[in-house]
Order: structure tokens, then C-alpha cells, then sequence
């Protein structure tokens, strides 16, 4: 029963994982078709080539950070089975490799990042930056939530003693 739960498991990180894949590349493809140009109240909605990573780090150094993010995509494959099998950190954990190999396909494909939410207080982004922050958020705040829940067992342990 284990092993069958482990898989579906899995199959629910893969199916995620290709899911924000599919719709970052889909969203992009239509701003390269459409290139709208929306402006709203405090955001806008733009076609935005990024050769940098995000806050406009990294400037034209495309190649380097499509290569650190081989390297992350093939770190979180290889250590995929060492994540624990709780529906958050998988689910969290898929959403932060999405929108790492929807970023990297962009980088080694296009040459640039096709960012399309742009606001007053904020660099442009697009759909996998925003699903690598809420995971990078969620995995942070999972970390920590279990981090104190070891304490508490730990020192109850103590106390018993």
C-alpha cells in the first residue's frame, strides 16, 4: 500500500510539474503571437524580453543562468526521493520545477525569459517566476512549521526522562 501511495504521489508531482510547464510556455507563446499591451490601474500587461534573472540581476547572461538551472532541475530529480511524501512539499516542490524548467526552456530556446505582469512596485515576471516564489515561500514556511514540531518531540522526549 505504500509503494502504491508513493506513486500516486509521484505521478501527482509529474502531472503539476508538467501542467505549469505547459501553461507557462502557452502563455508565452501567445504574448510572442499577440504582444498585448494592457495597461490597469497599478500593473500592466506586456510582451517584456528579460536576458537576466529577476530584479534585473545578471544582465545578458542568459547562458549561465540556464545552466544553473540544469543543474537545479537535474539536483531536484535526483534528490526527488529524499522529499517528503506529504502532499504540501510535493506539491510545492512541482510548482518550484515547473516554473524552474518553464524559465530554462525560454533561456536555451529564445535567448530570454518572456516576462508579461509588469507594476508600479515591481519587476516585470510571468507565470513561472510566480510559481518558483509561492513554492520558495510555501517550502520555507513548511521547513520551519516542521523544524519547530521536531523541537517540541525532541523536547518532550527530554522531559520524560
Amino acid at each position: 500500500m505504500v509503494k502504491f501511495l508513493q506513486a500516486k504521489q509521484t505521478r501527482v508531482f509529474i502531472f503539476i510539474t508538467v501542467l505549469i510547464i505547459l501553461l507557462d510556455q502557452l502563455i508565452k507563446f501567445l504574448f510572442i503571437k499577440y504582444q498585448p499591451n494592457w495597461q490597469f490601474w497599478f500593473f500592466n500587461i506586456s510582451f517584456v524580453k528579460n536576458t537576466g534573472a529577476g530584479f534585473g540581476i545578471l544582465q545578458d547572461q542568459t547562458l549561465l543562468l540556464g545552466i544553473i538551472s540544469l543543474i537545479v532541475v537535474a539536483l531536484i530529480v535526483y534528490f526527488y526521493s529524499k522529499v517528503p511524501k506529504q502532499w504540501f512539499p510535493q506539491v510545492m516542490l512541482a510548482l518550484f520545477l515547473g516554473g524552474t524548467i518553464g524559465n530554462m526552456i525560454d533561456r536555451f530556446f529564445r535567448n530570454y525569459v518572456i516576462d508579461f505582469i509588469g507594476t508600479t512596485f515591481w519587476p516585470s515576471f510571468n507565470l513561472a517566476d510566480s510559481m518558483i516564489s509561492i513554492a520558495a515561500v510555501g517550502l520555507i514556511i513548511y521547513l520551519i512549521k516542521e523544524e519547530v514540531m521536531l523541537k517540541k518531540l525532541i523536547n518532550k522526549k527530554i522531559n520524560k526522562k
